[in-house]
Protein backbone atom coordinates (compact mmCIF):
# COMPACT_ATOMS: atom_id res chain seq x y z
CA UNK A 1 0.00 0.00 0.00
CA UNK A 2 1.70 3.32 -1.07
CA UNK A 3 1.32 6.33 1.06
CA UNK A 4 -1.01 8.39 -1.44
CA UNK A 5 -3.11 5.31 -1.11
CA UNK A 6 -3.16 5.21 2.80
CA UNK A 7 -3.76 9.04 3.08
CA UNK A 8 -6.71 8.75 0.58
CA UNK A 9 -8.48 5.70 3.14
CA UNK A 10 -7.60 7.64 5.79
CA UNK A 11 -9.61 10.88 4.60
CA UNK A 12 -12.38 8.85 2.82
CA UNK A 13 -14.70 8.56 6.11
CA UNK A 14 -14.05 12.57 7.39
CA UNK A 15 -16.50 14.79 5.96
CA UNK A 16 -15.72 17.46 3.71
CA UNK A 17 -16.00 21.16 4.87
CA UNK A 18 -18.55 22.58 2.97
CA UNK A 19 -17.89 25.92 0.44
CA UNK A 20 -18.48 29.53 1.66
CA UNK A 21 -19.13 30.63 -1.51
CA UNK A 22 -21.48 28.31 -3.71
CA UNK A 23 -22.71 28.79 -7.23
CA UNK A 24 -26.40 30.45 -7.33
CA UNK A 25 -27.58 27.48 -9.17
CA UNK A 26 -27.17 23.42 -9.68
CA UNK A 27 -27.61 21.38 -12.51
CA UNK A 28 -29.42 17.80 -12.52
CA UNK A 29 -26.86 16.93 -15.11
CA UNK A 30 -23.56 15.30 -14.46
CA UNK A 31 -20.66 17.33 -14.49
CA UNK A 32 -17.86 16.86 -16.96
CA UNK A 33 -14.62 17.35 -16.48
CA UNK A 34 -12.46 20.71 -18.11
CA UNK A 35 -8.62 21.69 -18.07
CA UNK A 36 -6.96 24.49 -18.04
CA UNK A 37 -3.03 24.97 -18.43
CA UNK A 38 -2.39 28.36 -16.09
CA UNK A 39 1.37 30.02 -16.03
CA UNK A 40 2.94 30.74 -12.80
CA UNK A 41 1.52 34.32 -12.16
CA UNK A 42 -2.06 33.28 -13.36
CA UNK A 43 -2.26 30.17 -10.73
CA UNK A 44 -0.40 32.94 -8.01
CA UNK A 45 -3.49 35.03 -8.97
CA UNK A 46 -5.60 31.87 -8.56
CA UNK A 47 -4.30 30.89 -5.81
CA UNK A 48 -4.48 34.46 -3.75
CA UNK A 49 -8.18 35.09 -5.18
CA UNK A 50 -9.06 31.90 -3.56
CA UNK A 51 -7.81 33.24 -0.24
CA UNK A 52 -9.84 36.82 -0.36
CA UNK A 53 -13.42 35.23 -1.43
CA UNK A 54 -12.24 31.73 0.79
CA UNK A 55 -12.69 29.73 -2.24
CA UNK A 56 -12.05 26.02 -1.16
CA UNK A 57 -11.29 24.49 -4.15
CA UNK A 58 -9.88 25.16 -7.47
CA UNK A 59 -13.06 23.73 -9.05
CA UNK A 60 -15.09 26.40 -6.81
CA UNK A 61 -13.02 29.39 -8.53
CA UNK A 62 -13.26 28.47 -11.70
CA UNK A 63 -17.24 28.18 -11.76
CA UNK A 64 -17.64 31.31 -9.54
CA UNK A 65 -15.15 32.82 -12.97
CA UNK A 66 -17.41 31.33 -15.19
CA UNK A 67 -20.54 32.59 -13.91
CA UNK A 68 -18.76 35.97 -13.75
CA UNK A 69 -18.17 35.46 -17.65
CA UNK A 70 -21.64 34.95 -18.36
CA UNK A 71 -23.15 37.51 -16.46
CA UNK A 72 -20.61 40.12 -18.42
CA UNK A 73 -21.92 38.06 -21.66
CA UNK A 74 -25.66 38.63 -20.93
CA UNK A 75 -24.72 41.95 -20.44
CA UNK A 76 -22.90 42.79 -23.63
CA UNK A 77 -25.86 40.86 -25.34
CA UNK A 78 -28.26 43.35 -23.90
CA UNK A 79 -26.15 46.33 -24.79
CA UNK A 80 -26.35 45.35 -28.25
CA UNK A 81 -29.59 44.62 -28.33
CA UNK A 82 -30.53 47.98 -27.42
CA UNK A 83 -28.05 49.44 -29.53
CA UNK A 84 -29.70 47.57 -32.91
CA UNK A 85 -33.61 48.47 -31.61
CA UNK A 86 -32.60 52.27 -31.38
CA UNK A 87 -30.90 51.83 -34.50
CA UNK A 88 -27.56 53.20 -32.86
CA UNK A 89 -28.48 56.21 -31.53
CA UNK A 90 -28.01 56.52 -27.75
CA UNK A 91 -31.47 55.41 -25.52
CA UNK A 92 -33.59 57.99 -24.55
CA UNK A 93 -32.99 59.42 -20.96
CA UNK A 94 -35.58 58.86 -18.35
CA UNK A 95 -38.16 61.37 -17.72
CA UNK A 96 -37.01 64.57 -15.35
CA UNK A 97 -32.86 63.43 -16.46
CA UNK A 98 -31.21 66.02 -17.96
CA UNK A 99 -28.20 65.36 -20.57
CA UNK A 100 -24.81 65.45 -18.37
CA UNK A 101 -22.81 68.58 -19.21
CA UNK A 102 -18.83 68.30 -19.83
CA UNK A 103 -18.15 69.33 -16.43
CA UNK A 104 -20.03 66.55 -14.86
CA UNK A 105 -18.34 63.56 -17.47
CA UNK A 106 -14.85 64.93 -16.86
CA UNK A 107 -15.72 64.72 -12.84
CA UNK A 108 -17.03 60.99 -12.99
CA UNK A 109 -13.70 60.43 -14.99
CA UNK A 110 -11.68 61.62 -12.37
CA UNK A 111 -13.42 60.19 -9.28
CA UNK A 112 -11.36 57.72 -7.67
CA UNK A 113 -13.20 54.85 -5.85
Amino acid sequence: MTAASTARKAGAGKAQKPSKRRAATTSSEPSRLAQVRLRADELENLQETMRVLHLDSTSDALREGLRLLAREAAETAAAEQLHVYYGGRPAPLPDAVTEPDEAELQAADDYQW
